[in-house]
């Protein structure tokens, strides 16, 4: 038989990571053919593609002709970057560069995923307009890579999303999703970060939104340059694992917040929090409600499966 393969094609980068794998469901569910790519994780399900390699990424560009090219791939752990500065330079902005230039050669809506921390976290809430100032070489590299993206592709356009957290492979996959261990174990007392003011937000919602501007833009092609989206509740990690206790019924009394400005590691920003509106103007955005999203993101990685049974039936 005959299957009806959707006429709309969208490329997915980083499609086995957090974010990639919820954008490639997102555009799949909702009638798009979807191609997602990836790398080391790639077989069966993506195709393999390096994008460090301008040939491979050209070549899957120009046989696919995707109309909208999501760029989700990137090194966005912070003190990776700082240990490994040109590896994560070739990922976040030179293939990004190179991605926007081939996207603009087919023609196909690049969206190019970039971060809260350009900013320094000094004067919140920013707006798109607003300066730049990343306090870390990560933040600096996604900004470097947004201006590669723009200069490669003006009609492309950046999306800046804060800390993300969703339906993980391993806890160590999200920033967020990592604490539950610290959480579900106490038996010994946890320090807690309560100085950086931290804006969960499900991947889900992400991709909802890059699915909702690729629409938008195939009916208008105004739809282009940056914008900002993020999940409107304020948290510290402190109490993002208060939260994951209450949500799962755990005590939290191990848990003790830290109000001193972190020492180890890349320089973050205290408060980075994004102006939405622009999107929301646009009538594009989702929001899960935080305790839902981490609920359904952990319950499979609960130590105590008796909680199941009290929730699920």
């Amino acid at each position: 038989e005959d299957v009806d393969v959707p006429s709309r094609r969208v490329l997915i980068t980083g499609a086995t990571g957090l974010l990639g794998r919820a954008v490639f469901k997102e555009f799949n569910e909702n009638n798009w053919n979807a191609v997602g790519c990836g790398y080391r994780r790639a077989q069966p399900r993506f195709e393999q593609v390096n994008l460090l390699d301008s040939i491979a990424v050209h070549d899957i560009i120009h046989e696919f002709q995707p109309h909208v090219i999501v760029h989700c791939a990137a090194e966005r752990r912070p003190d990776v970057v700082e240990s490994q500065p040109d590896t994560a330079s070739q990922l976040n902005v030179s293939a990004s560069g190179n991605l926007a230039k081939e996207a603009a050669a087919v023609g196909a809506f690049l969206i190019y995923i970039s971060t809260d921390y350009v900013f320094d976290g000094t004067s919140p809430p920013y707006k798109e307009t607003d300066v730049p100032n990343p306090l870390n070489l990560y933040g600096k590299t996604k900004l470097e890579g947004e201006k590669a993206v723009l200069e490669n592709n003006e009609d492309a356009a950046v999306l800046r999303i804060p800390v993300l957290y969703g339906e993980v492979e391993r806890l160590e996959e999200s920033a967020v999703t990592v604490m539950f261990d610290k959480v579900q174990f106490s038996n010994k007392s946890a320090n807690m970060d309560h100085w950086q003011q931290r804006f969960p937000t499900n991947v889900k919602d992400v991709a909802a939104v890059c699915r909702q501007l690729a629409e938008k833009r195939m009916l208008d092609p105004s739809v282009k340059g940056t914008f900002h989206w993020s999940g409107n509740e304020q948290m510290t990690k402190y109490e993002m694992a208060c939260a994951i206790a209450d949500a799962f019924n755990l005590p939290s009394s191990h848990l003790r917040p830290i109000t001193d400005c972190p020492v180890v590691g890349a320089l973050r920003p205290r408060n980075a929090q994004l102006d939405c509106s622009k999107l929301e103007m646009l009538g594009i955005g989702q929001r899960t409600p935080f305790r839902t999203g981490i609920k359904e993101s952990l319950w499979p990685f609960l130590v105590d499966k008796r909680w199941r049974q009290t929730v699920f039936h």
